[in-house]
């Protein structure tokens, strides 16, 4: 018996909403993959062979010319240093003030959890504005350190809420029998919802990692010194000089650069999406899970 139904699923066929399905998908990841083909593509054209054919699929003279002109003052490095470093201070920061306030507002019988819940979404909905933020960060000391870019950007509602919905779907059975057995909080947090909860602490993690890696506005509000950018910031003032040397003279060549600022552009923009995407595939078999549960509704 089990040789027959193994034999009629091999020979099942595709139905036709299969095909669509798979041709849909196939003209999603087309769309993906072809325009960051192109940007790497770019990046190691000339000038003159992508004026001759701006979709290339694959550069006839490849040159490193881009890549060396953003290398060549290290300050890209040290923007690489400045963005580790905030991942660094504001991942862990992020995931434990988003875990500790989600716990506890998932409790039923949590004092004033509605009312809490209240005031935090509606933080999402209207916020003060930069100019309060900055007036703040002014009065204890922070502006001009990546302090103050980690504090503005540590904590998100949205993925507050994301948890909040997962903690929930956990049964009350389980912490019940933790509390019987005279364990408190924290012990129950951490040695019982966590270890439940890797696929909602993967999602969430890689939500805050990807968004202190794109981070550039706070800190060209809070951030003057140069040595202090992180790489978006490094990346964009690079770019701003490229494109005023061209305005100014033609090309960047009296600059020291290669006389091509969109490969410069295309060169920039793969250098800042490969370290993030190299840390995605770690979370991915997490990812998908932890964003179907927590974005139940509560």
């Amino acid at each position: 018996m089990k040789r027959e139904k193994q034999e009629k699923r091999h020979k099942r066929k595709f139905s036709k909403l299969d095909i669509a399905i798979f041709i849909i998908l196939t003209l999603g990841a087309i769309v993906i993959i072809v325009p960051f083909w192109n940007v790497l593509v770019v990046s190691f054209a000339t000038q003159k062979e992508y004026a001759d054919n701006p979709l290339m699929l694959f550069p006839q003279s490849p040159t490193l010319d881009a890549y060396k002109y953003l290398f060549k003052d290290g300050k890209i490095w040290q923007g690489y240093i400045n963005t580790f470093k905030l991942l660094i201070m504001g991942l862990p920061l992020s995931v434990f003030l988003t875990t500790t306030m989600a716990y506890g507002l998932s409790r039923p019988n949590f004092p004033g959890r509605k009312v809490i819940m209240y005031l935090v979404v509606f933080t999402m909905i209207f916020n003060g504005g930069i100019v309060p933020m900055y007036l703040v960060m002014r009065q204890l000391g922070l502006t001009g350190s990546l302090w103050a870019v980690t504090f503005s950007t540590c904590f998100s509602v949205f993925n507050m809420i994301l948890m909040i919905n997962y903690f929930q779907s956990i049964p009350d059975s389980l912490i019940e029998s933790a509390r019987l057995d005279g364990a408190g909080e924290w012990k129950i947090l951490l040695k019982i919802i966590l270890p439940l909860s890797k696929p909602i602490m993967a999602t969430i993690t890689l939500f805050y990692g990807v968004s202190i890696w794109n981070e550039w506005y706070d800190a060209m509000i809070f951030i003057r010194d140069p040595q202090k950018l992180p790489l978006q910031n490094v990346l964009r003032s690079i770019i701003q000089e490229t494109e005023i040397a061209t305005s100014a003279t033609g090309s960047i060549a009296a600059m020291g650069g290669p006389q091509f600022d969109d490969g410069i552009k295309m060169a920039a923009v793969f250098l800042t999406m490969v370290p993030i995407m190299c840390f995605y595939p770690f979370l991915q078999k997490y990812f998908t899970k932890g964003i179907m549960v927590g974005a139940v509704k509560m």
